[in-house]
């Protein structure tokens, strides 16, 4: 069986005990202490699992910012988006994901034990990368203890190298080229991740710039989980996007952040919901701002 949204704490116990081609990912973070994720995972993570660091792993290092905020790198060194956590390319991830041992014919399994913030991030990119059978799971690593799994500490022993090969994307990475070509246009609904006091502009602890891009609706990334740390049911989930959008079509939705790590959620969700696979402004906030010549909204 394939898993391609979410994965309970249950089934990947079955699927671990299957025997089917597996890896799993631990994407514990804290941006305000970047050292305190791979800390936590080395002191309890499921069994087996491979910690992907959000700065070394999911963010490129090499580029660097040049003028209006635009990312300049050589070669395959380039990165694919702006923003304090710029994507890496395609094919430098996929060097990643051969270097841990990620094959094309395995199921893969995303964890954090932040609320699903950072994890969804690799879920996102493997889709990019052409691989549909990734998940999240479900409640964390939370939801994994609850339900009696064990956990290990300390580092897991290497994986053989893999040849991750590249397939044709089945996510939509837009940037802020094609976000200004729509703004305003009812083809485009640019969905804000970020808690609603930076939303407003009230307080901006990140980016030079406070506010948000003119347009966007707001839905903190937080509030597609219930109070036990799952995802709500696809109803409510339906019913919630449903009424944030109003008349606007779902499929015009373009997911976006500070950095575009907390927007996933929102954008899991609404496939979850059964809304579509929608699009996301990987840059996000911080790679808008950072032009002086874009539009800036308050309140």
């Amino acid at each position: 069986m394939n898993y391609t949204t979410l994965i309970s704490a249950e089934a990947l116990q079955a699927l671990m005990k299957s025997g089917q081609p597996l890896r799993v990912f631990d994407c514990s973070f804290d941006l305000m202490q970047p050292h305190a994720g791979k800390l936590h995972y080395l002191e309890s993570h499921i069994p087996g699992a491979i910690y992907a660091d959000l700065e070394t792993a999911l963010t490129a290092r090499h580029g660097v910012p040049g003028a209006h905020g635009v990312i300049t790198a050589a070669g395959s060194d380039v990165p694919a988006s702006g923003g304090r956590h710029p994507l890496p390319n395609r094919e430098k991830f996929a060097i990643w994901l051969s270097s841990v041992g990620m094959g094309n014919d395995m199921q893969a399994v995303v964890y954090d034990r932040n609320g699903a913030n950072y994890c969804c991030r690799l879920w996102w990119m493997l889709k990019w990368a052409g691989h549909e059978n990734v998940a999240v799971l479900d409640g964390g690593l939370q939801a994994w203890q609850a339900a009696g799994g064990a956990v290990n500490s300390a580092e897991e022993p290497a994986h053989f190298q893999t040849n991750f090969l590249l397939k044709p994307e089945l996510a939509t990475l837009v940037d802020a080229t094609k976000v200004v070509e729509q703004l305003g246009r009812p083809t485009q609904t640019l969905i804000d991740a970020r808690a609603t006091p930076r939303f407003k502009g009230e307080v901006e602890p990140l980016d030079p710039v406070a506010g948000h891009i003119p347009g966007a609706l707001n839905r903190p990334f937080s509030q597609n989980l219930a109070p036990d740390g799952k995802f709500k049911s696809a109803e409510t989930l339906k019913a919630e996007f449903t009424e944030l959008l109003g008349q606007r079509d779902p499929a015009g939705v373009v997911h976006q952040c500070g950095s575009g790590v907390s927007a996933l959620p929102n954008l899991i969700a609404m496939e979850v919901a059964g809304l579509g696979r929608s699009a996301l402004y990987a840059g996000s906030w911080s790679d808008w701002c950072s032009n002086p010549e874009r539009l800036v909204a308050q309140g």
